[in-house]
């Protein structure tokens, strides 16, 4: 039986006095991939954000069952939470293997002489950065940045990945041999991903549950079958929603 790394419970996220998030209750287990789907504003970023500390929250938030609520970003990140932000936040000026370095300092000191072995590993996953290891990060394509950002996440050794909008402004082919990489490295490197992500068709694909958000609350969640019919995701895009998950036949 899988058990609980992540747990969010009545969670409520600020930016200053602006409330995001109303209320999120969410759950996702050791080497599960959840996706967070929905549109532009339904707090997907939000919730990335509250889980890794970097913006006010009340409520409570569990990770490997200990409360973190209290932690700062750094703390909760040496504890085994990766983020890779929209917007993918590479050194444009380091090359990239100088970029992967950086990743594996955010590991604790006593692990770090695993980072060889981590070099290859993401190689592996991601062969075109073996490719351009010697090249500024600023001169890869946007999906070969997502591709780094991620490896540079994954030398920290994370337990849980966060990935915000892994497809934003990635070519279709690219998109698809990224998504691909996701579904490996759940198995390769024995971590869970949370995904927040408006491509829903290749979210399905490597997904096992999907939450939707929706105005800063969960509209809808459960197992990735009962969002093959793309009505159900549609709906909750669109807010007909009335009476919460089970209003359109999804079980929360």
């Amino acid at each position: 039986m899988s058990t609980t790394l992540l747990k969010t419970r009545r969670l409520v996220a600020h930016y200053g006095s602006v409330e995001v998030l109303h209320g999120i209750d969410l759950a996702l287990s050791d080497g599960e991939i959840v996706v967070l789907l929905g549109p532009n504003g339904a707090g997907k970023t939000t919730l990335l954000r509250a889980i890794s500390r970097l913006v006010s929250t009340q409520g409570a938030i569990e990770y490997d069952a200990v409360d973190i609520t209290g932690w700062s970003g750094a703390r909760t990140a040496r504890a085994g939470v990766g983020h890779v932000p929209e917007g993918r936040g590479t050194f444009v000026d380091l090359t990239v293997e100088e970029n992967l370095r950086l990743g594996s300092l955010a590991r604790p000191r006593d692990q770090r002489v695993r980072s060889r072995e981590d070099f290859a590993l993401v190689y592996d996953t991601f062969p075109v950065l073996a490719e351009m290891r010697g090249r500024q990060a600023g001169l890869l394509s946007g999906g070969q940045q997502q591709m780094l950002a991620i490896g540079r996440a994954l030398m920290a050794r994370p337990r849980l990945l966060l990935i915000d909008e892994p497809s934003l402004g990635i070519a279709p082919l690219l998109t698809r041999q990224l998504f691909e990489a996701l579904a490996r490295i759940r198995n390769e490197w024995s971590i869970s991903l949370l995904i927040a992500e408006q491509n829903a068709r290749l979210s399905l694909d490597i997904a096992d549950r999907v939450i939707v958000l929706a105005g800063g609350r969960v509209a809808a969640a459960g197992p990735v079958e009962e969002f093959r019919d793309g009505d159900v995701i549609k709906r909750a895009y669109l807010g007909e929603t009335d009476g919460g998950a089970e209003a359109i036949g999804v079980k929360k």
